[in-house]
């Protein structure tokens, strides 16, 4: 197996992307979430190249991919997702599965919305798209929905914060010996961009425009039907487990399973999940 490492313009715009896998094979488009980006796929990409052509762009503002200014570029989910729906384009990619982490869920729920056809199935890692799923952990994001005064935005920092990555790492797996320093570490470095603060503070304050679309996607759901896998970190303190069951209620079928760690369940578990989701393609895509 050979990963490339490879930048693509995207109407202007240059996207980092990690591939790997025949390009001839079935898509998977793996999407990432915060503080992240693409490294955080380096142990499930091994899981799925032998069979499929696998993808995963870093979003903009986040990991190798462009970071332009505020002023240049709204960082809103809605426009983050038209970056990755052009990717996709010029790519050439005609459907594609995708597996969708945290910011990676409204990202990938998003273009379901938008290009219905295009999704052969969907794995949901602790992404989440139901209310029952958001835990109290997002009150102060709430707060800064609710009165988005310069006080409640400042007061989100700590989530930017290194003691917070490392609790995102780390919380809820049974040995933190065997999560890996160096995602975290190189989260922290990208957080700690010039600039970077600022993108992550309007891209949380823009997070309540995916709960409002909560009620779209749940629809597209239940009238799509499209293959769901649902597997998640049971111990996430963010993203909780009746987020996944509840995929179950639009989706009859959707297999749902958890493991016994925490948000970045692929640190300590990307052995498991990937099997679960060759199973689970290799039933839907071949």
């Amino acid at each position: 197996m050979t990963v490339r490492f490879n930048t693509v313009d995207v109407d202007g715009l240059k996207v980092f992307y990690r591939s790997a896998g025949d390009p001839n094979a079935p898509v998977v488009l793996l999407l990432h979430g915060f503080p992240s980006a693409s490294h955080m796929f380096r142990d499930l990409i091994p899981e799925l190249a032998g069979k499929y052509h696998v993808l995963a762009p870093d979003l903009p503002g986040f990991g190798m991919t462009e970071q332009p200014a505020r002023n240049a570029f709204a960082y809103t989910f809605e426009n983050i997702t038209k970056v990755v729906g052009r990717f996709t384009d010029v790519l050439g990619l005609k459907r594609f599965a995708i597996y969708v982490f945290d910011y990676g869920a409204p990202v990938g729920f998003r273009l379901a919305l938008a290009h219905p056809d295009r999704i052969t199935a969907i794995v949901s890692q602790n992404g989440n798209t139901y209310l029952e799923g958001v835990s109290e952990a997002f009150a102060p994001v709430q707060a800064y929905w609710n009165e988005p005064t310069q006080a409640n935005r400042d007061a989100l920092r700590d989530f930017l914060a290194p003691q917070t990555t490392l609790f995102q790492y780390t919380h809820g797996v049974s040995d933190p010996a065997l999560v890996s320093p160096d995602g975290r570490n190189l989260d922290d470095f990208y957080l700690a961009r010039p600039g970077n603060d600022e993108i992550q503070l309007d891209l949380l304050g823009d997070y309540k425009t995916n709960v409002a679309l909560y009620g779209d996607i749940q629809a597209y759901l239940r009238d799509k039907r499209p293959p769901v896998l649902a597997i998640w970190g049971k111990n996430d303190p963010f993203f909780i487990p009746p987020g996944a069951e509840a995929f179950k209620r639009d989706v009859p079928d959707a297999e749902v399973r958890f493991v016994d760690s925490g948000h970045f369940a692929l640190e300590t578990h990307a052995g498991e999940i990937g099997a679960a989701m060759r199973d689970f393609l290799a039933k839907h895509l071949g």
